[in-house]
């Protein structure tokens, strides 16, 4: 049985499509990586990690580890069905049954993409660089035109709390996307509230998606239930994972 604290996406999918997204809860971490922490790159304590990964494999019942990334804030998605052992990216994809694709946040946003027919599925890691960079377009571009593609946004960072400089502004813009749907000036000098839920999802519509749901969570302030870089420096991190059974 899962632990009640870990999120279910709610979403029209194909009852073969599995997702999740952990908590803080439901581990054996201790201190600021409590409890659940499957991040192995926060320095917390190695054995605790490699204990929390086998605890995701065996409470989701996966026959495999998932495919757990290197993450960088790029846009490079690697296809786990042909690549191996190969992490070092933002986002995996997968049409095959056999390993779970998996991102790691604390207050970046975690994406997960599908089709109606539940064909193909895709984890994506979305920071504001990666939002920059455009992680969200080269996640759509996965599928055929012909696909009808669904997405879930998972916990991050809310609007209240996601607080950035003019320049990073200027990088989110683009002329599809009004700086005004999506952001308003801070109380401080020079500084920008972001919704980054907004954010994400107009441009996962303009690239094609029909349906988008979940982007009800704060990171920063839900100190219960999720780790927050923001909020704490060193911390643990949120795994979001999406497979076929």
């Amino acid at each position: 049985m899962l632990p009640h604290e870990w999120l279910i996406p709610d979403w029209s999918v194909p009852a073969h499509v599995h997702a999740v997204s952990t908590t803080r809860h439901g581990g054996v971490s201790l201190g600021n990586y409590f409890s659940m922490n499957p991040a192995a790159h926060v320095r917390d304590n190695e054995e605790a990690v490699m204990q929390n990964r086998l605890l995701v494999q065996q409470l989701l019942g996966l026959r495999h580890q998932p495919h757990w990334l290197d993450q960088y804030h790029s846009t490079r998605i690697v296809d786990i069905d042909r690549i191996g052992p190969d992490n070092r990216a933002d986002g995996s994809t997968a049409t095959k049954g056999k390993v779970a694709c998996v991102v790691m946040t604390a207050d970046c946003l975690p994406v997960l993409l599908t089709d109606r027919k539940g064909q193909r599925v895709v984890a994506l890691h979305a920071g504001w660089r990666g939002l920059a960079a455009g992680i969200l377009e080269a996640g759509v571009q996965q599928f055929s035109p012909a696909d009808d593609v669904v997405a879930w946004l998972g916990p991050a960072i809310g609007p209240e709390k996601f607080e950035v400089s003019e320049e990073v502004i200027s990088k989110l813009s683009t002329n599809e996307v009004t700086q005004a749907s999506w952001c308003r000036k801070s109380a401080k000098k020079g500084k920008w509230l972001v919704d980054i839920y907004k954010l994400a999802s107009l441009r996962l519509q303009i690239s094609g998606a029909t349906e988008i749901s979940g982007g009800d969570y704060c990171t920063f302030t839900d100190e219960q239930r999720f780790f927050s870089y923001r909020r704490q420096g060193s911390c643990g991190r949120m795994a979001t994972l999406i497979w076929l059974a």
